[in-house]
């Protein structure tokens, strides 16, 4: 069973500041090739690095219900960049038949059980990001990297 990574936790120096958080115990299914690393941002054709975004007015279901916006900290509105991104990853793990991933907490993208708030000061609030919404709407699991250790637990990775 293949499953589908934030590409930042496997080690790729794709987040907004331009580096990784890479999460060890992802590296044995890298190296055993059961994983697809996938960022949306930079399928989005965001820069690494670039301006840190949070959504405003929601989580990532408001923003495909066009109720909320990713807007980064220089005010500049990257909601499609977002949601292209989101689209484009899914078709990535749509072609390999991935039904579950381990996506990265609190990012505008990837978040699964908490974002930012939207007002650059370093709340978070409960919500999802833009691409865990839509790959949760097109019935892929998410999982965030705080939950690995479970995961390898129960046996499901």
């Amino acid at each position: 069973m293949m499953i589908g990574i934030s590409a930042c936790l496997g080690g790729i120096c794709c987040r907004y500041d331009g580096k990784m958080q890479k999460v060890n115990l992802l590296e044995e299914l890298l190296e055993a090739e059961k994983a697809v690393l996938i960022c949306p941002e930079v399928l989005g054709n965001l820069p690494i690095p670039r301006v840190p975004a949070e959504i405003i007015g929601g989580d990532g279901f408001a923003v495909w219900q066009g109720k909320a916006k990713v807007i980064n900290r220089d005010g500049e509105d990257v909601t499609e960049a977002f949601k292209q991104g989101a689209k484009l990853a899914y078709q990535k793990l749509k072609a390999q038949n991935i039904q579950i991933v381990i996506l990265k907490e609190r990012s505008p993208s990837c978040g699964k059980s908490m974002i930012y708030d939207g007002s650059f000061s370093g709340v978070k609030v409960k919500g999802y990001g833009v691409a865990a919404a839509y790959f949760s709407m097109q019935k892929i699991q998410v999982y965030s990297e705080e939950e690995v250790p479970e995961l390898k637990r129960q046996g499901v990775l």
